[in-house]
């Protein structure tokens, strides 16, 4: 045998044994993911404890929409994530999941609410809160944001998730859980999906708030306007008509408008007030003819955003704050008048 042939065979044995140790390692990372089941949705996995980990909750929501823990739950985005389950369950006797989402667009809110309503025929309380991307006017809107959107999670069917488990978020994901089911790592969100994602409330402070408050230009929904509101066309109310009639009548379904700080609503008699108007003109015509539906707008100038000390920015409010929505919900549905809101209808 020639020495060149000698070291040809060499590098080929060489080279199976680095595949082969790959492959056994790919082998054994992905066994160890899909036993972990980081997400929660394969069918398969072990009846573990499972906790919420992915710091992008389109990939940790799906699970909870599907749990049987709850039987209402809270969409929207960050503007209405601080709502919480523990304060809204013995207010309204129900068992809420918050699976708002950090900038969730109308097409993730749609997918996600489609998850739960498939998951849970009759479900109790179904809360939806708007801001600005439901509210742009235009042929259409945005569907997702520069964030990973795992359409796999939102079908029924679940079998594809086993070839959505070899990848670094995955792996990364598993690694957090692992962590957590044996005891290295503190949960850092919540089994309901409420996490605080604002920092502890004994921290606040009002003149850094301000910092943030002082520059705040008005919220005007984007796309093109008509000069006669009646003329403007709301992309997103029809996915809102198709959601809320896809629940089954006995549903309560409460759309309220998020309370942005005043400092980011248009002036009355501006272009972005008309527009805001217009919309939510619209969103009543909409849920009017939806039953059990009731339209709640906080997005106004009242005590509570009027307020800079109850705000971290123009639009994240403090827990207190949170917390007081929550009562004034229950006020609304009893037709009871609110300093800090307007029933709309229907």
């Amino acid at each position: 045998m020639s020495l060149s042939t000698s070291s040809s065979e060499l590098w080929r044995r060489f080279f199976r044994l680095i595949a082969g140790s790959a492959a056994i390692t790919a082998g054994i990372v992905y066994v160890f993911v899909v036993l972990v089941d980081p997400f929660d949705t394969l069918p398969l996995s072990p009846p573990l404890h499972r906790v919420p980990v992915a710091g992008n909750q389109r990939f940790g929501y799906p699970a909870l929409a599907r749990s049987d823990r709850f039987d209402s739950a809270i969409f929207g985005t960050s503007s209405i994530r601080l709502l919480k389950p523990a304060v809204l369950n013995p207010l309204l006797s129900a068992r809420f999941a918050n699976l708002a989402m950090n900038d969730a667009t109308v097409y993730e809110q749609a997918r996600l609410l489609g998850v739960f309503a498939r998951a849970h025929p009759h479900p109790k309380v179904v809360i939806l809160g708007l801001d600005i991307r439901w509210c742009v006017t235009g042929p259409d809107y945005d569907r997702l944001t520069f964030r990973a959107f795992p359409e796999w999670m939102y079908d029924d069917n679940r079998w594809k998730g086993y070839g959505e488990m070899l990848n670094l978020y995955a792996i990364q994901s598993a690694g957090q859980l692992f962590g957590v089911l044996i005891g290295v790592k503190a949960p850092d969100q919540g089994l309901d999906g409420y996490t605080s994602f604002v920092p502890p409330d004994q921290t606040y402070d009002p003149a850094r708030a301000l910092l943030h408050l002082k520059d705040a230009t008005p919220y005007v929904p984007s796309g093109p306007r008509p000069s006669e509101p009646a003329a403007m066309v709301f992309p997103a109310l029809g996915p809102l008509h198709a959601m809320l009639s896809g629940l089954p009548a006995a549903t309560r379904k409460i759309v309220l408008f998020v309370p942005y700080h005043v400092r980011i609503q248009p002036e009355p008699g501006s272009v972005g007030a008309a527009v805001w108007s217009e919309c939510k003109r619209r969103v009543l015509a909409e849920v009017q003819s939806i039953p059990n539906g009731l339209v709640v707008d906080f997005m106004r100038s009242t005590p509570m955003t009027t307020r800079d000390d109850n705000y971290w920015d123009s639009v994240h409010y403090r827990v207190g704050v949170a917390d007081q929505i929550a009562h004034d919900l229950v006020d609304a549905i009893a037709g009871k008048p609110g300093d800090d809101y307007v029933i709309l209808g229907p």
